[in-house]
């Protein structure tokens, strides 16, 4: 049988959507790991996220209508992928289309509605201090409308501790490109898994009616 066949057609089927689960996979960890990170007020990791999950469902889905070759399940298969198709190209734009002035004033905004002990909590994770005004060495008391800032760096003798501005934007640049670039480039085979899936469904189970093929 040719690689046009039957058997060939399920087998690329299987193989695609087991890519996409892996996809989907790395797509939610670097989602997580981007918020984990301490990046607030990022809806777009959100939004990688929910493509993960989608995708990461849709691919189970799609291994079980091509084991079976049930027409009803390869259907939505191929109505549901061009779907998600469209929201992870816009959302991989997305990422990679916003820029550090965005990021920094989306930060900005994010920042000021924290309340006192979530930005503690992401002074000690990132490290840092403040937003942005608050990198002096810690020799220098912080301003007294604000809590001292419980960042390791600040015991260490004559260290200047960084900007959460900064840590924060250095994290949002690598979880924003790597969503981006993955997932962008994996949209475009979904557009394949659609037509595979069409010709794997009108295609006949040699096994279910032999006589068909002679």
């Amino acid at each position: 049988m040719g690689c046009g066949g039957f058997a060939c057609s399920r087998n690329a089927l299987c193989a695609l959507n087991v890519v996409y689960v892996l996809v989907a996979l790395l797509l939610i960890a670097v989602a997580a790991w981007g918020r984990g990170a301490g990046v607030p007020g990022v809806p777009l990791t959100g939004g990688a996220i929910a493509v993960g999950v989608a995708l990461l469902l849709l691919a189970l889905l799609g291994l079980l209508g091509a084991a079976r070759h049930h027409q009803v399940l390869l259907f939505f298969y191929m109505i549901i992928l061009g779907l998600v198709f469209l929201v992870q190209f816009g959302v991989s734009c997305s990422c990679l289309a916003i820029d550090r002035s965005r990021q920094e004033r989306l930060f900005s905004s994010a920042w000021h509605i924290l309340s006192n002990e979530t930005r503690a909590e992401l002074e000690r994770r990132l490290d840092c201090c403040g937003l942005r005004n608050r990198s002096a060495p810690p020799a220098e008391p912080p301003p007294a409308e604000l809590p001292p800032c419980p960042a390791g760096c600040r015991s260490r003798p004559g260290a200047r501790c960084p900007t959460c501005g900064d840590q924060m934007l250095r994290h949002s640049d690598e979880a924003l490109k790597i969503l981006g670039g993955v997932g962008l480039f994996f949209s475009f085979t979904e557009i394949l898994g659609v037509w595979l899936a069409m010709r794997y469904r009108n295609q006949k189970d040699p096994r279910a009616n032999p006589s068909a093929f002679l």
